[in-house]
């Protein structure tokens, strides 16, 4: 029987088999297209519409697409987000052009070539003591602009009942928040040299995202079906940081947020995180995570597909699988529906599988690819 988009992400979720591999595509930046593929996308299928950013961020790069190439993407997912506080956003807007790009953490964005930016600025990058801390001019997170439009999002989402219900508020990530107040390379360094001050500061991320958090899902209340958080703690060959080290200072922080989050929706959590991570996997399921995402089959051990299905497919769904290093910005499509084919047969069997690509399909990949990838599904998706 053909099911609904939303009824066949239910259906996964609740670890039963739906009709066909759902795919998820577009519904936050970690999911999503950014914009110059977006653009070859819609010039390919014949759609003109008017090019907007998630977040309405543009210098994020990512595009807020149209229902009409979602749809003939065969989205079957569609996306809650918040936004920056008014007052940034203006901020932002009214700057001189090509300006760096501050956010209401206090870190930023570089511009390296025309519309072209990167995370080029920390505020706390010399920092390494509670003092350092206590003294940043943190965000205000109770500043209702942030969620004042989510609660009109998500009903008329759960009003429509078509699609699958992501609610993805930004960068809600204690470890990526500590990235970007002091650099990757600084904040892991601080975790061995200065182990209180790298632990202060995770939590006081943790506290401020837990508050924005809480607001958020009040809003969205009983309308979305997954929230997606997570921090990215793998590289292609293996971890950021031990096993050892993750679960004595990180985990208990991503155990008291998951446990958060979980008394305020009966959203199931989609914890996002990249590279070689296979030795946390039972650490995410203990925590309570329910949706493992993005599967980056280029990265070591995850790269064993057989493995992560029979160990962990009963407890865990996947999301993601389809290589973004390699397949799709530089195969044919041919390959990319080989691809596809493959990575069905062996994470979607008997269900617990969302099909999407890993991480943000980026500009470098061919519009012609991200269809290939698509239609495959429809191709070799149905059970």
């Amino acid at each position: 029987m053909t099911m609904t988009s939303r009824e066949r992400v239910l259906a996964v979720l609740n670890h039963e088999v739906p009709d066909r591999v759902p795919i998820v595509l577009g519904p936050s930046n970690a999911t999503g297209v950014k914009m110059g593929t977006y653009r070859r996308i819609k010039e390919l299928i014949g759609v003109q519409a008017e090019d907007r950013y998630i977040y309405d961020w543009p210098e994020l790069g990512t595009a807020d697409m149209d229902e009409a190439t979602l749809d003939r993407l065969h989205s079957d997912v569609r996306g809650v987000l918040d936004l920056e506080p008014a007052s940034v956003m203006e901020r932002n807007r009214q700057r001189e052009p090509h300006s760096p790009h501050f956010n209401s953490w206090g870190g930023g964005a570089i511009e390296s070539e025309p519309g072209s930016w990167f995370p080029g600025i920390h505020p706390l990058e010399k920092a390494t003591t509670l003092e350092e801390i206590e003294s940043h001019a943190w965000p205000d997170m109770d500043d209702p602009t942030r969620v004042a439009h989510v609660k009109a999002r998500a009903q008329q989402l759960a009003v429509e009942n078509k699609y699958g219900i992501l609610a993805t508020p930004w960068l809600l990530f204690p470890l990526e928040r500590a990235f970007e107040m002091q650099r990757m390379d600084k904040f892991l360094m601080n975790m061995v040299k200065h182990p209180d001050f790298a632990r202060a500061l995770l939590e006081k991320n943790a506290s401020m995202c837990k508050t924005l958090m809480g607001h958020f899902l009040r809003e969205c209340g009983d309308n979305i079906d997954i929230i997606k958080i997570g921090d990215d703690l793998g590289m292609n060959t293996s971890l950021l940081m031990s096993p050892k080290m993750y679960r004595a200072i990180l985990k208990p922080i991503h155990a008291d947020y998951i446990a958060f989050i979980k008394q305020h929706t009966k959203a199931k959590v989609m914890f996002h995180t990249d590279g070689d991570i296979l030795p946390l996997i039972p650490d995410f399921i203990e925590m309570g995570v329910d949706i493992l995402n993005p599967i980056q089959t280029s990265a070591g051990k995850m790269s064993d597909l057989h493995t992560l299905k029979t160990q962990f497919g009963k407890d865990i769904v996947f999301c993601g699988g389809i290589d973004t290093l390699q397949i799709l910005p530089f195969g044919t499509p041919q390959q990319v529906r080989g691809e596809v084919k493959r990575v069905i047969s062996v994470l979607g069997e008997g269900g617990g599988y969302m099909l999407g690509a890993v991480h943000t399909v980026m500009n470098d990949v061919p519009a012609e690819n991200v269809l290939a990838m698509v239609d495959a599904v429809e191709e070799f998706g149905y059970y």
